[in-house]
């Protein structure tokens, strides 16, 4: 599937107390709480990363989806909502596809994890990820969604950004000290340690 992904994240103090409020505004679940493996692959020099591009292998569950994510040609640097040209396609083995990356020059350069639940009503989806450096939410769907969504929720329009899980445990990692190169529950439980 090839589409244009808009969406904006946030933190979540209280991961039940959000799915709560999701319900009372007519949000259905879509997954339950399912732990999610993600691999990003790019070349050694980081070419993909230079022009703010993934290549990812993500493991959900018992499922395998291979995703690409690309700046649309009239990219906003400035813009409220994070825009993205998706696409993405389930593989039957992503260890084997990882191996293939890799004999093509590609590197795994990012592993992240967290535990996912999905909520959708008529319009977008909400989901709640639990990651070893705290629980965020993204709101996926049109701009008006998003910003009604986000305003129902009480959440103030600072509170909406559009980093990455990437950039976000690189600003973890720079508050904390830590030199972590992935953002995994063992890693991050024992460097606490």
């Amino acid at each position: 599937m090839n589409a244009v992904e808009i969406e904006a994240k946030f933190r979540v103090p209280d991961v039940g107390e959000l799915a709560g409020r999701l319900r009372a505004l007519g949000f259905h679940a879509v997954t339950l709480r399912t732990f999610e493996r993600n691999t990003l692959y790019d070349t050694p020099d980081r070419k993909l990363r230079a022009i703010q591009s993934i290549l990812r292998i993500r493991k959900y569950g018992e499922r395998w989806v291979l995703t690409h994510k690309c700046l649309p040609p009239d990219h906003d640097p400035d813009a409220r909502h994070k825009h993205r040209i998706e696409t993405e396609t389930e593989v039957a083995d992503g260890e084997a596809l990882g191996q293939v990356f890799i004999r093509l020059g590609y590197e795994p350069v990012f592993v992240y994890e967290k535990w996912r639940a999905e909520y959708a009503d008529a319009t977008g989806h909400c989901v709640v990820d639990e990651t070893p450096i705290g629980a965020f939410a993204e709101l996926e769907g049109p701009e008006e969604w998003i910003d009604a969504i986000s305003e129902k929720l009480g959440l103030e329009a600072s509170a909406l950004m559009t980093l990455s899980y990437g950039r976000l445990f690189e600003d973890w990692c720079r508050k904390t000290g830590s030199h972590l190169r992935d953002m995994t529950f063992a890693g991050i439980q024992g460097s606490s340690r």
